[in-house]
């Protein structure tokens, strides 16, 4: 039974839009996928419970407080006041109709994913699964996980698939900070272990996105997420690759991509960086080079040259700051590097995987004094110590010898900020490409 100190006074009014009031849908972690999932749910009058371990986060929820970039404190009031609650309390998976999985799977030491967390929840969700329940699995994760690790856990409770409950897959689309694609206008694979399980999770699925896309299995829709984050990994490489050897060669690197970009079909544009960040493009790959390499004996080499080089790219970015240090006659040791913007993608606070940490690691193995500012982020976590943003911007901008462009953030006035380093002698090195100036060093 759904645990009633846990459900807030507005959840009636939500009870009455709900065709099946008594079976909520649960929503397993409420992180950068499960909130923004339970804020469409809800929004589609589908009573939505966010389930997640971490009793301070569902206290901070249910006092209305966001902890993720795509939603502000005001989205979390109108969830609430929609009949969304968050609990710790397991009791309520028992409840659920519907039970979706959105739980983190980072690298685990071998290479392949941790799936902790999700063999956790599966665990949890066992110990209170009831009959007629739909569960899906978001989390992204090498083929064969849903049918392989999670049904066997699911079935560990005595019921049993297809005659008890369903189980689908259906890979998480969340692009963090993106004001175009959200969770309705994002087209939404669904595999399920049979065919009455996808049609369970498309059911789902359907009353809050505008299209859904059934796939033929479990393992179908598993390697389609993967496919689309290896794309854009190998896509990345070869342009930090050139990125390379055209400023070797004396090449913009820069203005060559504006050039092929205006082919109208045949080309994507990529372009180059310090590295990659976030969950997706450092991660997800690997889950299918380690289930290849795992089970098929043999590497799959384009994901691990890919990796190769976009890893190598924090170290290409401070030999090319020592480079254009050493042509003013200055070491990199010792002198003052100021980074700006640490996190993985513009506007945003996620820090998860950026470049900029490996990046500030090597600088300070090369003894150079690291300083930061980011609009986002107050306090850094670097290489097991925390630096502190700069307080002054202005004034850290005149102190540092090289200033360095990680992240160029819509609030930063690149130009002001380059007119502020030129007046104190300084150099600015672009990893982005955000500048235009002749006296700037662009990657």
């Amino acid at each position: 039974m759904t645990d009633a100190s846990n459900t807030p006074a507005g959840a009636s009014s939500a009870e009455q839009n709900e065709p099946f009031p008594d079976r909520p849908a649960v929503i397993v972690g409420q992180g950068y996928v499960g909130l923004p999932l339970a804020q469409a749910a809800v929004a589609a009058g589908i009573r939505t419970v966010g389930f997640d371990v971490s009793e301070s986060l569902v206290a901070q929820l249910n006092a209305g407080v966001s902890h993720v970039d795509d939603l502000s404190d005001e989205d979390v009031a109108v969830m609430l006041s929609q009949g969304f609650w968050a609990s710790a309390d397991p009791q309520v998976l028992g409840s659920a109709s519907v039970v979706v999985i959105c739980v983190p799977t980072p690298l685990s030491e071998e290479g392949g994913p941790d799936l902790r967390a999700v063999e956790a929840s599966a665990g949890t969700i066992a110990e209170h699964l009831s009959p007629g329940t739909t569960v899906i699995l978001e989390s992204t994760t090498y083929p064969g996980t849903t049918d392989g690790v999670v049904l066997p856990i699911l079935e560990s409770s005595g019921l049993v698939h297809g005659r008890d409950f369903l189980l689908a897959y259906s890979p998480e689309r969340v692009d963090p900070g993106s004001t175009r694609f959200g969770i309705t206008n994002t087209p939404k694979l669904v595999g399920g272990l049979t065919a009455e399980a996808t049609q369970a999770a498309v059911a789902f699925y359907s009353r809050f996105v505008a299209e859904v896309v059934p796939m033929s299995g479990t393992k179908e829709a598993e390697t389609a997420k993967l496919l689309e984050n290896t794309y854009r990994h190998v896509n990345i490489a070869l342009v930090n690759e050139m990125a390379r050897f055209c400023h070797d060669l004396g090449i913009d690197i820069w203005e060559v991509i504006r050039g092929a970009a205006t082919k109208p079909f045949g080309f994507q544009k990529f372009t180059p960086g310090p590295g990659v960040g976030g969950h997706c493009i450092p991660i997800d790959p690997n889950y299918l080079s380690f289930q290849v390499r795992k089970t098929l004996g043999y590497q799959f080499r384009f994901v691990e040259l890919a990796q190769e080089i976009n890893n190598s790219m924090p170290q290409y970015v401070v030999s090319r700051v020592g480079d254009a240090l050493n042509e003013v006659g200055k070491p990199l040791n010792g002198s003052t590097v100021l980074l700006l913007g640490v996190t993985y993608k513009p506007d945003i606070a996620d820090q998860r995987e950026s470049p900029a940490v490996p990046v500030a690691k090597v600088l300070a193995e090369k003894k150079a004094e690291v300083r930061f500012h980011d609009p986002y982020v107050e306090s850094w976590h670097v290489d097991g110590g925390v630096l502190q943003r700069v307080p002054d911007l202005e004034e850290a901008l005149g102190g540092a010898d090289v200033v360095v462009i990680l992240q160029p953030h819509g609030v930063y006035d690149l130009e002001a900020i380059g007119q502020v380093v030129r007046r104190a002698g300084g150099l600015i090195f672009d990893t982005r490409g955000a500048t235009i100036s002749d006296d700037i060093e662009r990657l």
